[in-house]
């Protein structure tokens, strides 16, 4: 289906030949997935258990986890007919940048568990496709050595607040000068959440591997176990006057990940982040919170178009991505589908699930009625009392 919709569209755009020229490639296994479920199925039979269950578990009962994606498969979408969909578009502006697709790599941490080049995988995956990565600070890569492999363009960086505020200092001006072109604040962790995945393996990080951006802080060491460690790095006294001292260090954007509340977006805006991004932590710290995708557009109606809004958590097809949009994001993140891909395939692995969503997103933006992203609007999702009285 992805090929048959890449052949039948207008293969001018920059994001459907992106699209082409991963499954133009020399046939492999990868070909035979046609969805993320079945990359998802792939990445549990290669990893070992406690990696496998690191990636893929949330908190507590797993309740929020599971409807970060369910919710999105109660929105129905109207499909549209005799529109002119011969061209169908999914680039985009991010901060000044043209992009491929909406779909942006989200933060995720200790990639190397995955496969052997870890974050160096995915941003060249990320740079072959024209969209945004963005680093975990708790990267098994360094920051220099991402920089080198994305030829000075490494795209985001996330970053925690900690205790000690001279590292975070030391993160950002390393991440400015490196290249990275906007920093992504993690706000929804003053503590861990109960991962109990996490406690019955004892997760740690497995020998050889270590948090690469804490290196050279003598930071790195994971004995005691995840919880234990953010538990002595993490300030949980972390308040919206700590956005204030951030943005008086660094020249770059700041997007603020983690908000969930409309109020916390009013206070985002008053303080002066530059993006927001709604964000559970995909299901892993507040179990039983709502899914990002309920909550989105009541934020929506808050920031109103002043700063870019990305949804992150439970995207698992384009129409998903698709319903996001109409809702009013920007972009997505996408985190764990990243992860499968990377565990099935390494870098290969990362393009095909950005070709296999950005294909699902062109084919349903055509069965929309839909050209390009900017035309995408809340008419496209099915609302039977605005047809009651038909």
């Amino acid at each position: 289906m992805e090929n048959q919709f890449n052949n039948i569209t207008n293969n001018s755009s920059s994001s459907i030949e992106a699209s082409n020229q991963f499954s133009n490639k020399k046939t492999n296994r990868l070909d035979s997935f046609v969805s993320i479920s079945e990359l998802q199925e792939e990445a549990k039979k290669l990893l070992p258990k406690m990696a496998y269950d690191y990636y893929a578990s949330g908190s507590n009962d797993q309740i929020t986890l599971a409807e970060n994606e369910n919710a999105f498969n109660r929105i129905k979408l109207v499909p549209r007919s005799l529109v002119d969909v011969s061209k169908v578009n999914t680039r985009t502006k991010l901060f000044g940048r043209d992009i491929s697709t909406p779909i942006l790599i989200a933060p995720w941490a200790m990639q190397k568990m995955a496969s052997q080049r870890g974050e160096i995988d995915t941003v060249e995956a990320s740079k072959e496709f024209n969209t945004i990565m963005t680093l975990s600070s708790l990267s098994t890569t360094s920051v220099e050595d991402l920089s080198n492999a994305s030829n000075g363009n490494p795209g985001w960086f996330q970053l925690y607040v900690f205790k000690d505020r001279k590292i975070s200092e030391e993160l950002v001006k390393r991440a400015e000068s490196i290249g990275f072109t906007a920093l992504v604040l993690t706000v929804d962790t003053p503590f861990l959440g109960k991962r109990t995945a996490d406690f019955k393996n004892s997760f740690k990080l497995p020998n050889g591997l270590s948090l690469k951006i804490f290196e050279r802080l003598m930071l790195s060491n994971l004995d005691g176990g995840l919880n234990q460690y953010f538990a002595t790095m993490i300030d949980p006294s972390l308040t919206w006057n700590d956005l204030k001292w951030l943005k008086s260090i660094t020249k770059l954007p700041i997007l603020v990940k983690g908000i969930m509340c409309p109020k916390d977006a009013e206070l985002a805006l008053q303080y002066g982040a530059d993006g927001i991004i709604v964000s559970n932590h995909g299901g892993r710290q507040l179990d039983t919170c709502p899914s990002t995708i309920e909550v989105l557009p009541y934020i929506s109606k808050v920031v109103q178009g002043k700063v870019p809004l990305i949804l992150d958590g439970g995207i698992r097809r384009g129409t998903d991505v698709l319903k996001a949009l109409a809702y009013g994001a920007n972009a997505v993140c996408i985190g764990r589908p990243i992860i499968w891909g990377l565990s099935s395939g390494g870098k290969d692995g990362v393009l095909k699930v950005l070709s296999l969503l950005n294909s699902e997103l062109q084919l349903a933006m055509a069965l929309t009625g839909i050209n390009k992203v900017s035309d995408v609007n809340n008419s496209i999702i099915w609302d039977q009392n605005k047809y009651i009285k038909l």
